[in-house]
């Protein structure tokens, strides 16, 4: 089922019921799927340079929400990361923040979740520079994510690493020898210190209750691939693909979603509204960066990446260009060029 059907079937309720705790990002989410692909949205005159045949076609949304939408650039940005990758062990981490942070995270999104990246980067940067652990500078691509399987407010960051780390004046690279990247509970408890402390200098409250342990998970990823397409997934085309909405009746919407710990298909129903709700509390602060890279895989931080990719031995390939998608002509099927563009009436003034 389309998102956009489930709005126009249910933002009324929506409204009534959640009204007050709609931020404007939710509202430009909603705006902007409903006319997604719809003349609202503005249109394209494309012309068939082969058979002639020409007509309206409406655009796109491009929101980072809307199900349809940015699957171009999810591809760029797989690509880009793809010319990272390095003949080395990778692993995946996750930092978690416990439930009892959650409204505070839900109520001030963007600097509690920059305060995550930081507290995150800061532990892991520290960990590989002390030379009981590795004692190299390391590289990293940390990911936000906000929601679980069953689509629940739950915010964490996952954290794609390489298995070593570069020491620049010697021109060496460090590689980590063992199962684990660093140990998870020591990660745990720095983070956590890191973090109520960044609370502290921000004047927000943390509550007077909050676990000791926190919650930190570390895997191998393998050579780093399928990690990164795995978080793809959930860069631009929002919480859930469309496919996934299995009906709506009778007022309630049904999903379906693969449970992590057994691997098998569930299904969950909710009400309309509430179901829009529960997709709507993961859109992100307008400009939001939910995807940042730190050390030698910092976008600044190119010549320090060349200098490892030397000593790896890594050969270098130009990333082939990516075209972007073209209206197909229905008749002939040749690409067709784009002759005008029609702004939306409501942007027309």
């Amino acid at each position: 089922m389309q998102m956009a059907s489930l709005i126009h079937q249910y933002q009324d309720a929506l409204k009534s019921k959640y009204g007050s705790r709609l931020l404007p990002g939710h509202l430009r989410a909603i705006s902007a799927i409903t006319r997604c692909r719809t003349p609202a949205a503005g249109e394209l005159f494309v012309q068939c340079p082969d058979c002639g045949h020409a007509t309206w076609r409406p655009r796109s949304c491009g929101h980072r929400s809307c199900p349809q939408c940015q699957n171009h650039e999810a591809s760029l940005w797989l690509d880009r990361q793809q010319a990272k990758l390095l003949p080395v062990d990778y692993f995946l981490v996750t930092f978690t923040l416990p439930c009892e942070l959650r409204a505070l995270a839900r109520h001030n999104q963007k600097i509690v979740y920059d305060l995550l990246f930081a507290a995150v980067s800061g532990t892991l940067k520290d960990f590989g520079l002390n030379p009981k652990n590795l004692g190299a500078r390391i590289g990293m691509t940390a990911i936000l994510h906000t929601h679980n399987r069953r689509l629940d407010y739950h915010p964490h960051l996952h954290v794609v690493v390489p298995g070593g780390g570069v020491k620049k004046a010697r021109k060496q690279w460090i590689r980590k020898k063992g199962k684990y990247l660093f140990n998870a509970f020591a990660m745990a408890s720095v983070f956590r210190a890191r973090f109520l402390a960044a609370l502290k200098k921000a004047r927000l409250p943390a509550p007077a209750s909050l676990p000791r342990k926190w919650v930190v998970d570390c895997t191998r990823a393998g050579k780093g691939l399928p990690a990164l397409k795995y978080l793809s997934r959930y860069l631009y085309r929002g919480v859930i693909p469309e496919k996934n909405i299995i009906s709506s009746k009778n007022g309630h919407v049904t999903f379906r979603y693969v449970e992590s710990r057994t691997g098998k298909t569930r299904c969950r129903t909710l009400k309309g509204e509430d179901f829009l709700w529960l997709v709507l509390q993961h859109v992100l602060p307008k400009g939001f960066r939910r995807v940042r890279d730190y050390g030698f895989l910092h976008g600044n931080a190119k010549k320090l990446l060349s200098l490892v990719q030397l000593v790896l031995r890594v050969l270098i390939e130009p990333p082939a260009p990516r075209p972007r998608p073209v209206f197909k002509c229905p008749f002939c099927h040749a690409p067709m060029r784009i002759i005008a563009f029609r702004r939306p009436a409501w942007a027309s003034g």
